[in-house]
């Protein structure tokens, strides 16, 4: 099956082709020619990863999915939330600002329960459904907690500042393997691959 996956971050792509494996041809924008900068200005995940499903079903008219993630600490309210790439304001995807403001606001908070929580919002094409498409949710969650200092050098986003519960390492220190088995993101799309399974 071929279908879009909304984005360009070759991070992702690569998460989410090891996670889905060959079954699954996965496209990303620039494969499909857009290199527009589509906007994430809504105010949940679900409705950011709808808006860019959205964007590429409209202009394309291709099957495709689209995912925003967010780190969630339980001390800050759930902050950043679905701020979580632009955390730092001053920035715009910069990962080592991020990291930095997210330490400073956990200064002195010995609570340090977090976790991540993906959406991935699927619109596929269907003529058999009445509007000639469906759309569907899938959420993922992994459960943690924010380490004081960075630790290890893979993965990307919060990875280094993130301990999964029942491991006694980040993300960053895991390494991509054991990562794409129990991530956030990884239940999401495991998620999707069985629910494209049962369609094809």
């Amino acid at each position: 099956m071929k279908i879009v996956f909304a984005t360009n971050n070759e991070h992702k792509l690569s998460e989410i082709r090891n996670i889905l494996g060959k079954d699954f041809e996965i496209l990303s924008l620039s494969d499909i020619g857009c290199n527009a900068d589509i906007p994430e200005t809504a105010s949940t995940l679900e409705e950011n990863a709808m808006q860019k499903a959205r964007y590429v079903f409209d202009n394309y008219h291709i099957s495709c999915f689209a995912d925003d993630t967010g780190l969630e600490v339980e001390a800050l309210g759930g902050e950043p939330g679905v701020r979580s790439a632009r955390y730092d304001d001053q920035t715009d995807h910069n990962s080592e600002a991020n990291m930095r403001k997210l330490l400073k606001n956990m200064e002195n908070i010995a609570h340090r329960k977090a976790r991540f929580r993906t959406v991935i919002a699927l619109i596929l094409l269907d003529k058999a459904a009445e509007k000639g498409f469906i759309t569907e949710y899938f959420e993922g969650i992994i459960e943690g907690e924010i380490t004081q200092e960075k630790h290890g050098e893979e993965g990307f986003g919060y990875d280094p500042l993130f301990k999964p519960a029942g491991y006694d390492q980040t993300f960053a220190e895991l390494g991509m393997e054991i990562k794409n088995a129990i991530s956030h993101r990884a239940r999401a799309v495991n998620q999707l691959a069985q629910y494209l399974d049962l369609r094809r």
